[in-house]
C-alpha cells in the first residue's frame, strides 16, 4: 500500500474498531504492572479465560510490592486453573526483579522490559503500547495473519518471526492512536479475519484494500471497487 492507502487502512480499521470494541479489564487500564500482568495470562491463553482470574489476582496483588512477597504456593493456588505451570515461577521471579532492579516499577525501555522473567517482544510491545501508547507494532498468530490476507502472501506459523511480515507490521501500525489501532486489529482477527473457517470479508471494513478478497473476488467473477 502506498501513503494514501495506508492512511486509509488506518483510519477505517479504527473507526470499525470503535464500533466492535471488545471490552476487558485489562483495557480499561494504562497501569504498566496490571497491563503487564495482563499479557503474561493471556499468553496461549483465551481472554474469556483469564478475566475472572485476573480480576481476582489484581485483587490479591494489587501492585509490585505485593507480588515480591507472595510465595509461589499462593501464585500457584490463583493462577493454576490458565494451566502453564511455568507461569507461576516466572511472575513470582518477575515481582523480585522488578523491586530489586526497578525500584517496584514497570520500565519503559523495551530492552529493559525483554530483560524481565517471561516478557517477550510481543508482551514488550504490548506494555509500551497500551500503557504509553507506543507505537508498537503487535506480532502474534492473529495480527499477522490480518497483515497475510492484506498483502495476500503465504502465512507460517513461522510468519510472526519473518522479517518481511516484521516490516509490514511496522509500516502499518498508526503513529498517531496506536493503542486504538492495535486494540482494533486484535477485534478484527478476532470477529472477522478469524482463523477458523473462512474470513468474513463482506463484513470487513478494509475489504477493498484487502488483496486476498480482491483476489477471491475476481474468482468468484464479481466486480472490483477500488484497489489495494
Amino acid at each position: 500500500m502506498d501513503a494514501i492507502k495506508i492512511e486509509e487502512y488506518r483510519k477505517k480499521v479504527k473507526t470499525w474498531g470503535k464500533r466492535n470494541y471488545r471490552d476487558f479489564p485489562w483495557r480499561r487500564t494504562r497501569d504498566p504492572y496490571k497491563i503487564l500482568l495482563a499479557e503474561i495470562m493471556l499468553h496461549r491463553t483465551q481472554a474469556v479465560q483469564v478475566v475472572k482470574i485476573y480480576e481476582r489476582f489484581i485483587g490479591e496483588y494489587p501492585d509490585i510490592k505485593t507480588l515480591a512477597k507472595a510465595n509461589k504456593f499462593e501464585l500457584h493456588e490463583a493462577l493454576f486453573s490458565l494451566g502453564l505451570k511455568w507461569r507461576t515461577d516466572l511472575i513470582k521471579d518477575l515481582g523480585e526483579m522488578l523491586v530489586n532492579k526497578y525500584e517496584s516499577k514497570i520500565p519503559k525501555d523495551k530492552s529493559d522490559l525483554l530483560s524481565l522473567p517471561g516478557v517477550s517482544d510481543y508482551i514488550a510491545c504490548g506494555v509500551r503500547c497500551f500503557a504509553w501508547n507506543m507505537a508498537e507494532p503487535l506480532r502474534d498468530t492473529n495480527t499477522i495473519r490480518v497483515i497475510g490476507r492484506i498483502y495476500n502472501m503465504e502465512i507460517k506459523d513461522s510468519s510472526r518471526r519473518n522479517s518481511k511480515f516484521k516490516e509490514l507490521a511496522i509500516e502499518l501500525v498508526d503513529p498517531e492512536e496506536p493503542r486504538a489501532y492495535n486494540f482494533a486489529l486484535l477485534d478484527l482477527a478476532d470477529q472477522v479475519c478469524t482463523k477458523k473457517g473462512k474470513p468474513k470479508c463482506d463484513e470487513c471494513p478494509i475489504d477493498v484494500l484487502c488483496l486476498y478478497n480482491i483476489e477471491r473476488q475476481i474468482r468468484q467473477g464479481k466486480t472490483i471497487v477500488g484497489v489495494a
